[in-house]
This record gives C-alpha cells, sequence and structure tokens, in this order.
C-alpha cells in the first residue's frame, strides 16, 4: 500500500476529488494547511497597510491506496490541481506497512 500526500490550492479541492472518485478513490483525509515553498509568500494591502503574508493556505491531501493504484492517483491530482502558477503544490509518495478498519477488524487492503 502506498500514503500519498499531496499539497494543493484550495480552490481546486473539489476538483481533485471529483478526479480521484472517478478513477475509483473511496476516501481521503483533507486538512487545511499553512506553508512555503519556491513561492515564499507575497505581500497584500489590508486597509491601506502593507503587510507580508509568509504562509500560503493550501489543502493537504492523505490517501492511502493499493501499490496498483498509486501511480494513477499521482497522475491525476498532478494533472486536475495544475495551474502552471508558481504555487501549484507537491505530491508525496511513501509506503504503507499495515491498515486497520477500527470497526470490522479488516486489515490492509481489506480495510482501505
Amino acid at each position: 500500500m502506498k500514503l500519498i500526500i499531496a499539497t494543493i490550492k484550495p480552490f481546486k479541492l473539489e476538483e481533485v476529488r471529483e478526479a480521484l472518485t472517478s478513477i475509483g478513490v473511496r476516501g481521503m483525509m483533507v486538512s487545511e494547511i499553512k506553508g512555503f515553498g519556491a513561492q515564499s509568500g507575497h505581500t497584500e494591502i489590508y486597509r491601506g497597510a502593507e503587510y507580508a503574508v509568509n504562509f500560503v493556505p493550501k489543502v493537504k491531501l492523505e490517501i492511502v491506496v493499493a501499490d496498483t493504484m498509486a501511480e494513477q492517483v499521482v497522475s491525476t491530482i498532478a494533472a486536475t490541481a495544475k495551474t502552471d502558477k508558481i504555487g501549484d503544490g507537491k505530491i508525496f509518495t511513501l509506503d504503507v506497512e499495515g491498515a486497520v478498519r477500527v470497526r470490522t477488524g479488516e486489515t490492509n487492503e481489506e480495510a482501505l
């Protein structure tokens, strides 16, 4: 199994969710986060005063899928979240040693 962690722009969340559902992803965890990378923040004006925004709002997706689906999930997220502008996000893939569905006790891929 693979854990896919993706950071994307918040306005792309629903579009990415729909694309992942259409390829068979049955669940994901979503968190609102703040961070910076190459974009490293920006300045804004609020009530006439300019101030620096050092952390940019993002959405973090965490998805666990079977090894056979991982590449398709990554390519779907990358294609759907892309805007061709700085700050589109990142995608990481990690190995998962095990999973347990608490309600039924199912383990590993059956728990997904």
